[in-house]
């Protein structure tokens, strides 16, 4: 009898936990004995009743309440506090991401406080509800104290609406705070203080950039929106400028002597820095010496230098559509530095002996002198490539060649293909933009990018390679890497069940195929009408390239080792992997990792601000192109499918608009999340992802960077190229995921609201 009494005690116990365990997960939901029975899947019915009466215990004992006969919640949820970074959506819902929980812990629309977008917060929240809602306790940190935005006055007072649609308040401006701005004027405004939520912050104008619309005050608002800097101080100027430009013999000695092979630069047309060179000549076995040389910055860059310390802050060029702001000071970026023709110049160089297969024999690194013969543009390399006399003309068609071999090996490997449509301007002289084209890669561009690709992956895998001789060591060598994680599965499960709604078999995830899973579906949309869509939304579910210490490899390009070692001049990582090399080539020691692995993420930040900044300079001007064309008929690509509206990318200045459903009058049309599809109730007219389709533009508003369109005579879409194959095959559930790419006009965060095309100069791999 006493075992029994005991064994009945420890189930009782283990019930009592399980249904508590019931309760967390519900969080403040009233629940009675049948309900919490069910969620544990329990028929028995004396088992039942004794969770009736544990219930009551509980509630005897405190740890639960009894809010209606028969129904209780808990007493007192457990409640954690922590600090994240919080974003906020253009309608005041904000989003916490706190490390160790999957999913953000939402902030209702209200009860965000004194928070703006991207501030740190301190919170307080149930892990065990179903619905994970927080409660803000304070702004820890502010992610920056500076909007922009314009002047509106009015009888409640002077405001200043920011341009920024995540920023969510208006900012009240005193009249002594004015500083000479007037109604409409944009502006730069500091927050001062925020006394009460659901009121105004005040704030101060700390700088009046001009009339909106205006080409110089749009650019100078741009550039102060993300924090980037104007120009570089006289100090650093004046120490730039006195930089001995002079080679030494001594310093020629030292290095390896490649000013008599023939060597040249192939850039854009309207490059000014020039950080990559090649060189190339034939061995006597026939094989090819192929030289990849870079600028050796780091001679130039010394530590805890003002250059050095100038050079971390920004960590990376950044290139809107009307100006480059760069790295370095002019005097080393398009000079010193630069490869330019019929100079000598200091380099940092990974030399490679290839067959006629581009197979590796043999490769060096290390400090080198050169002489570049000819500067190419690209357009000149390519003319040659495609027959035309010119300079090199043979040396170009070997590279050409060896290239395309290497690029066939590439994608072989599993590579995916990034390559994506850049669209550029035409500006005439007020910065107004009078035509627009897209760039694309062609064989002169994909040479380079070739040989660039083998540079950075060999000096990677050079250092970071175990197995390899130079890496031979006790303690792996520290080093910076540039990596790119896997997809996690539900991303990708996300996508495939999406592209299935536009008739495309995405494979499931796997551990050790999924660079093809997303490599094959890319190629399965090449020259549809619905690639851009796809292809973006492919990209975006893969992670984000960055800078670490950490090797995982580079996921997209199907490399183990990778590193960013050919672009000193405009990316600090790069300066730092010169200096790593050269520190392990003359035989020092594994450097400590924590200093470089700081460095690193700094150098990421610094890069993803200035791709919103270049994506907000090519926005702004798209918009710009298309408002002045209002009335004239395009042809458009379906982007995305919303409650609200048919998002469309205008084919040839890429510029995506909204054509909102209620716009759309000749029949009451919805959104269907199951089908993926927005129809018409009365002509049950479709209109489906990746369908042509013919608009007017309708409206814009250039401040926050948005387009309206209309259908153009309400012209029934053309179907896609995917069309008529999903019609048959479209899912009736699994769209549930496949929505937040639909809420965002097609691809964006759900949190933002919409989403934005662009791209800098230079791919950032």
């Amino acid at each position: 009898m006493a075992k029994k009494k005991q064994n009945y005690g420890s189930f009782k116990t283990q019930l009592r936990k399980e249904v508590r365990s019931v309760f967390e997960k519900n969080d403040r939901k009233p629940l009675n004995f049948k309900q919490v029975a069910s969620e544990l899947d329990i028929t028995d019915s004396g088992v039942r009743m004794l969770i009736n009466d544990i219930l009551e215990l509980e509630a005897k004992e405190g740890q639960l309440k009894e809010v209606e006969r028969g129904k209780f919640v808990l007493a007192k949820p457990k409640i954690f506090t922590a600090l994240g970074r919080i974003e906020i959506n253009r309608f005041g819902k904000g989003y916490v991401s706190v490390e160790g929980e999957e999913k953000d812990i939402e902030i209702p629309k209200g009860e965000t406080k004194f928070a703006l977008h991207g501030d740190t917060v301190e919170i307080t929240y149930n892990p065990s509800a179903r619905r994970k809602e927080g409660s803000i306790i304070r702004v820890a940190e502010r992610a920056r104290r500076e909007f922009v935005g314009v002047i509106e006055s009015g009888k409640g007072g002077t405001f200043m609406k920011p341009s920024d649609k995540k920023i969510h308040v208006d900012f009240y401006i005193s009249k002594e705070q004015m500083n000479g701005a007037k109604d409409g004027d944009k502006v730069l405004v500091q927050i001062l203080d925020w006394d009460r939520p659901g009121s105004s912050p005040f704030g101060r104008v700390l700088r009046v950039f001009g009339r909106p619309g205006d080409h110089q005050a749009e650019m100078h608002a741009i550039i102060a929106e993300f924090g980037l800097p104007l120009e570089f101080n006289r100090g650093l100027e004046a120490y730039a400028n006195n930089i001995d430009p002079g080679i030494t013999p001594k310093e020629i000695k030292a290095r390896r002597d490649f000013r008599e092979i023939p060597t040249f630069t192939i850039d854009p047309f309207d490059a000014k820095d020039f950080d990559d060179a090649l060189s190339i000549q034939k061995l006597k076995n026939g094989n090819y010496e192929i030289g990849v040389h870079i600028a050796d910055v780091s001679f130039y860059l010394t530590p805890n230098s003002p250059l050095e310390a100038e050079a971390f802050d920004r960590a990376t060029s950044v290139y809107l559509v009307d100006r480059t702001i760069p790295m370095l000071p002019e005097r080393l970026s398009n000079f010193l530095c630069s490869l330019r023709p019929n100079e000598e110049k200091l380099c940092f160089s990974a030399v490679f002996e290839l067959d006629e297969n581009a197979e590796i024999h043999s490769e060096w690194y290390g400090r080198t002198v050169i002489y570049s013969d000819r500067r190419f543009t690209y357009e000149e390399a390519q003319e040659i490539i495609e027959g035309a006399d010119g300079d090199f003309k043979e040396e170009i068609h070997v590279l050409d060649r060896l290239a395309k071999k290497l690029r066939e090996e590439r994608f072989k490997s599993g590579a995916v293909d990034f390559n994506g449509e850049e669209v550029k301007f035409q500006l005439d002289e007020k910065g107004t933009p009078t035509g627009v084209y897209v760039k694309r890669m062609k064989d002169s561009n994909q040479l380079i990018e070739e040989f660039m690709l083998l540079a950075n992956r060999k000096v990677a895998e050079f250092i970071g390679n175990p197995n390899l001789p130079f890496n031979n060591t006790a303690k792996p060598k520290s080093f910076v890497y540039r990596i790119h994680d896997e997809p996690l599965p539900e991303k990708l499960e996300q996508l495939r069940k999406f592209v299935k709604q536009l008739g495309y078999t995405l494979g499931k995830p796997t551990e050790k195929g999924n660079a093809s899973i997303i490599k094959d579906l890319i190629k399965a949309v090449e020259g549809k009408p619905e690639e851009s869509v796809i292809k973006t939304m492919a990209i975006r579910s893969m992670a984000k390239a960055e800078y670490s210490t950490q090797n995982v490899g580079h996921y997209g390009l199907a490399f183990d080792y990778y590193t960013h070692f050919t672009s000193p001049i405009r990316r600090y990582p790069d300066v730092m992997v010169h200096r790593l090399l050269q520190h392990y080539l003359d035989k020092g020691k594994p450097v400590e990792e924590s200093e470089y692995e700081m460095r690193c993420r700094h150098s990421s930040a610094m890069e993803k601000r200035a791709a919103e900044a270049e994506r907000a300079s090519i926005k702004y001007k798209q918009v710009e192109y298309m408002l002045a064309r209002k009335g004239q008929v395009f042809e458009g690509i379906i982007s995305g499918l919303a409650d609200w509206g048919i998002y469309v990318e205008e084919k040839e200045s890429k510029c995506e608009g909204l054509i909102a459903l209620n716009s759309m009058i000749e029949d009451h049309y919805s959104f269907d999340p199951d089908r993926y599809v927005v129809y018409g109730a009365r002509t049950r007219q479709e209109f489906h992802m990746g369908d042509t389709v013919h608009i007017v533009v309708a409206d814009g508003d250039l401040q926050q960077r948005t387009l309206d369109y209309e259908l153009a005579d309400n012209r029934r879409p053309e179907g896609g190229a995917a069309r008529e194959h999903a019609k048959n095959n479209r899912s009736e559930g699994g769209v549930a995921q496949a929505r937040a790419y639909a809420r965002s006009g097609g691809g964006g965060s759900r949190r933002s609201g919409g989403k934005s095309f662009g791209g800098g100069k230079k791919k950032r791999r």
